[in-house]
């Protein structure tokens, strides 16, 4: 049970929280805790009004930064930043194997089952590629061989499953890990997705100045 969330940023406008890996953002499920449902908490203790609105999201088992609006004037505001594709978001991976060219962009048409809560990316000759939907996203290789990735579409598991589609799963997934990504990350003792949403940058509803936000890796 987690007691509480650490909160990297918090105005009157927004709240920036710090999601632990395999925490829901969201859930339905009674039985299970979610990062929003945690921080309501938090707030309705320190006293604040506890008004919360979901404004970026991650997978589950996915560690990183989540974005919320505190007021309704705020939401509007940031949901259509989101919609224009203004909000910057970069994330860390360490992945199985070296990904050449080292510095490039990724672009795959995927489509998300709802049955198995799963995607995968389509060519032009399967029968659900008109149901899917582009995903671009650009990677950069760092010096300690860790993918810095700025996420320019926001598709269901679109980083997973289009790293693994280009043969360079995450280590740690193990949904869309192929068998020598899954017995590397067993090798290493990976014990999580060696996925992070380490920064978001967007403009600051109330400031209107272009803010960013960042946590430790």
């Amino acid at each position: 049970m987690i007691k509480s969330v650490e909160i990297v940023y918090e105005d009157e406008w927004i709240l920036v929280a710090l999601k632990p890996e395999n925490l829901a953002v969201e859930t339905r499920r009674i039985d299970e805790e979610d990062l929003e449902s945690l921080l309501r908490k938090q707030l309705k203790k320190a006293g604040e009004k506890p008004y919360l609105a979901t404004i970026n999201r991650l997978d589950q088992p996915v560690r990183g930064l989540v974005l919320f609006a505190k007021t309704k004037e705020a939401a509007a505001d940031l949901s259509a930043q989101l919609n224009a594709h203004t909000v910057e978001k970069i994330y860390r991976a360490r992945v199985f194997g070296q990904i050449l060219p080292a510095k490039g962009e990724l672009k795959d048409r995927l489509y998300k089952d709802a049955r198995t809560n799963t995607s995968r990316v389509v060519a032009k000759s399967d029968p659900v590629y008109a149901k899917g939907k582009d995903a671009v996203l650009s990677y950069e290789t760092l010096e300690n061989g860790e993918l810095e990735i700025h996420l320019l579409t926001g598709r269901h598991h679109q980083i997973r499953v289009q790293l693994s589609h280009a043969g360079h799963p995450i280590l740690g997934d193990t949904k869309y890990g192929n068998a020598q990504s899954i017995a590397r990350s067993k090798e290493e003792g990976t014990g999580r997705l060696m996925l992070t949403a380490c920064r978001i940058s967007f403009i600051h509803p109330g400031t209107k100045e272009r803010v960013s936000y960042t946590c430790d890796l």
